[in-house]
């Protein structure tokens, strides 16, 4: 299936967190917080202006992102979780 969010939307996968701390304990998956960091897998249009001028995203399919911990809608796509949010609710790229 493909999918491609409308306007300033995008599509991001999680990035998984470390299993273990930098000191060797392993977290148990009931003491993991949901991972902050994604990949964006596929962007909106952008946002359109009152007199129709499109402005694209700063954003492309690919960026390695942060993004706050309450941010976008889990969805499941083809079997995948995956978040649909907003560029505005996007902390930063990683680089």
């Amino acid at each position: 299936m493909t999918f491609r969010p409308l306007h300033d939307r995008v599509l991001v996968r999680r990035i998984e967190a470390a299993e273990k701390t930098a000191g060797g304990i392993i977290i148990p998956d009931t003491a993991k917080e949901k991972p902050q960091e994604g990949e964006i897998v596929s962007i909106g249009t952008g946002t359109r202006s009152e007199d129709g001028t499109v402005t694209p995203l700063d954003v492309k399919a690919g960026d390695r992102i942060l993004f706050g911990k309450w941010s976008g809608s889990e969805v499941k796509l083809d079997g995948e979780d995956l978040l649909i949010m907003k560029e505005a609710d996007i902390l930063g790229i990683l680089g």
